[in-house]
């Protein structure tokens, strides 16, 4: 499949969310990327149900929510409910990481798991079967606008590996520090979704960021 891009909203103008909201349906973007963030599991708070229900009704395109929360299962219906396609919690959130990928896909949602840069990819045989997506954190989850991890890019190709050797359907989403230089080099070594945020939006236009992400 061609690659697809999720701009990250975090690194939107929240004073004019509703016209970058805009910007990103008209562009050649597939999805947006809502992060949510509790202040607890990283040391940021972003937005919740109030704002994630007003950028659901102006919305076009699915919604990839990757939760950075604790606890993430006390949640996870109302993300559906409140417009959900993709939900990702994290592997170092949950404690019962079945239970939790399987209650996303019950109530019709795709189910992702996400990555810490120091947790291995290894730790993900015994669910990658069951998955829609694994996203791995190029930066350290919490903040837009760092700076690209390497190792990442092994990390990838360890992913893409196990995913071949297991007829896996997961989709590879890459998210931190993804610009113009380096995405080449993650869809090369086997990414098939790039979150781009600071990127986009701090771009003097983001809607040809985006088609020149999307063209790669």
């Amino acid at each position: 499949m061609n690659h697809l891009i999720a701009p990250s909203l975090l690194s939107a103008d929240f004073l004019n969310l509703e016209k970058d909201i805009e910007m990103v349906n008209a562009s050649v973007a597939d999805w947006f990327h809502l992060d949510i963030m509790d202040g607890m599991f990283v040391p940021n708070i972003s937005f919740g149900f109030p704002v994630m229900e007003k950028i659901a009704k102006k919305a076009k395109k699915p919604l990839d929510v990757h939760l950075m929360i604790v606890d993430p299962d006390r949640y996870i219906e109302r993300f559906k409910k409140t417009g959900a396609y993709f939900i990702s919690v994290h592997y170092e959130a949950c404690d019962h990481l079945h239970r939790t990928v399987l209650a996303i896909r019950d109530l019709g949602a795709k189910a992702g798991v996400v990555l810490n840069p120091h947790t291995p990819v290894h730790l993900l045989e015994d669910i990658i079967r069951d998955v829609d997506m694994i996203l791995i954190m190029s930066v350290n989850p919490g903040f837009g606008g760092q700076k690209f991890i390497e190792h990442s890019i092994p990390k990838i190709e360890q992913l893409k590996a196990l995913i071949t050797a297991t007829k896996s359907p997961a989709l590879i989403e890459v998210d931190g520090g993804v610009d113009l230089e380096n995405a080449p080099r993650l869809l090369k070594v086997g990414a098939d979704v790039l979150v781009a945020g600071n990127t986009i939006f701090s771009s003097p236009d983001p809607a040809e960021t985006i088609r020149k992400l999307k063209n790669i």
